[in-house]
């Protein structure tokens, strides 16, 4: 039993099978899609270079008998330019002498022709369970990561991961609900790009950034002269998005008039522009996102509960960050590595006390809070070393989690997570509201209320 979860929790990998036959390339597809992973296909060292060079690969299955160039060959070139990736030699020549010169040369795993799919599965498994147990361990390499940016390994992370699988091919609506700064919107895309209509628009709108008043012509359009200032016919985001994906972030934000309407959308499958009385269809993919516990708001009122079951067909849970064990590490690793690209520099790497810090941490802003924290500190240390003095002081004296928080107010709490979010985007009040997941008059209202200098 042990040993079936194990094997049910085990993450998918992306796959290049390289061989100069079709049948074998068709083979090996079918047997590793079968298991759950994403296969790309090489007919010669040539052909996998450039696919290595264009996109991230975790495993190469190689052949070792090609014309020009053969699977000696690639490991040697995969060993110089891509240490990262793991590599299984196959071959229908057999010999101790040859599975001795792949492994000195860089394979992981040797497998002789003819094989089953069982042995192929089984092998890969073997090889990808040490390439990840590497991966997690090795600052320097760059983090696992999903299709569509997604980073993590946990296993809440993993959960999201699946939802998202099961979601993409289905035409149903999804309600994508987590704590701000948790990746809402890297989700939705992943259902969209994964689904049959990933070839059309992908549209995300802000519904609580657009004001109440705009946000009915924003999303349906309007014609000339409905309203003043309408000086042309435009479309709305619904147009936009005409046979791809729509996502309404913060869906929660939007007044009970516009809710009946995007009721209307849903049932009847068209959308009426503003000034006009003439429907017209809507072949739109409907995801919405929200940081609210929406069943809380039906029963207060301010969400209509037949939209709510209209919109959570599929639900997707985002866990926060703290709940995500080592994925903190991973994604700081990710963020850093990001940054050091773009300012030109080595990334540095982080002490042991730092990275405890941030194991303890409580991120009330998430994986954004991260990312915004990682920027701030490769802008700010020029070391090759980050420590735990370079971080900020409330995470260093516990932060949230720490024992120091169960001894404070709720009031205190937000005060010194909202001085501690200020600082890190440099007093820039816009991203801070946007870090905190609120509007620029409720910040200020908050700034007021605290003492602080706004």
């Amino acid at each position: 039993m042990a040993a079936e979860t194990q094997r049910d929790a085990k993450r998918p990998a992306r796959i290049l099978a390289v061989d100069d036959s079709r049948d074998a390339l068709e083979l090996i597809r079918r047997h590793l899609e079968g298991d759950g992973h994403a296969v790309l296909t090489a007919s010669d060292v040539e052909e996998a270079l450039r696919l290595l060079r264009e996109t991230a690969v975790d495993l190469v299955v190689t052949d070792f008998k090609m014309p020009k160039q053969d699977g000696m060959d690639l490991i040697r070139l995969i060993r110089d330019n891509f240490r990262t990736v793991s590599v299984i030699m196959v071959t229908g020549y057999p010999s101790i002498e040859g599975a001795v010169e792949a492994v000195k040369l860089g394979a992981d795993e040797y497998l002789a022709k003819p094989y089953t799919r069982k042995e192929l599965v089984e092998v890969v498994d073997a090889v990808m369970e040490r390439h990840w147990r590497r991966r997690m361990t090795d600052g320097a390499a760059p983090p696992p990561a999903a299709p569509e940016g997604l980073i993590g390994e946990s296993e809440t992370i993993r959960g999201v991961f699946e939802m998202i699988q099961k979601a993409a091919p289905v035409k149903a609506t999804v309600l994508i609900a987590g704590e701000s700064g948790t990746g809402k919107e890297l989700v939705a895309r992943a259902v969209h790009y994964r689904s049959d209509r990933a070839s059309r628009p992908f549209v995300p709108v802000n519904c609580g950034g657009i004001p109440e008043g705009l946000l009915e012509s924003e999303l349906f359009g309007h014609v000339r002269g409905a309203f003043t200032g309408a000086t042309e016919t435009r479309a709305g985001f619904f147009q936009t998005a005409d046979g791809g994906t729509i996502f309404l972030d913060e869906v929660s934000e939007t007044g009970v008039a516009m809710q009946v309407k995007l009721l209307r959308v849903l049932q009847e499958k068209e959308v009426c522009m503003v000034g006009s009385a003439r429907p017209q269809k809507a072949d739109v993919r409907i995801i919405a996102g929200t940081n609210k516990h929406l069943p809380t708001l039906i029963k207060s009122g301010r969400f209509r509960e037949d939209l709510y079951y209209r919109l959570n067909v599929i639900a997707i849970e985002l866990p926060p960050l703290r709940e995500r064990g080592d994925d903190v590490l991973l994604l700081a690793r990710h963020f850093t590595a990001k940054y050091a690209r773009e300012m030109g520099r080595t990334a540095p790497a982080y002490t042991d006390r730092a990275l405890e810090h941030l194991k303890r941490y409580h991120w009330p802003g998430n994986v954004r809070e991260l990312e915004n924290l990682v920027q701030r500190l490769m802008a700010m240390t020029e070391s090759d070393m980050i420590d735990a003095p370079d971080l900020p002081p409330g995470m260093r004296q516990g932060g949230f989690g720490g024992a120091n928080g169960l001894t404070r107010t709720l009031a205190e709490m937000e005060a010194e997570y909202i001085r501690h979010v200020l600082e890190s985007v440099a007093n820039n009040k816009t991203k801070a509201a946007e870090l905190l997941g609120i509007d620029r008059k409720t910040l200020r209202e908050k700034l007021k209320r605290y003492g602080f200098d706004s």
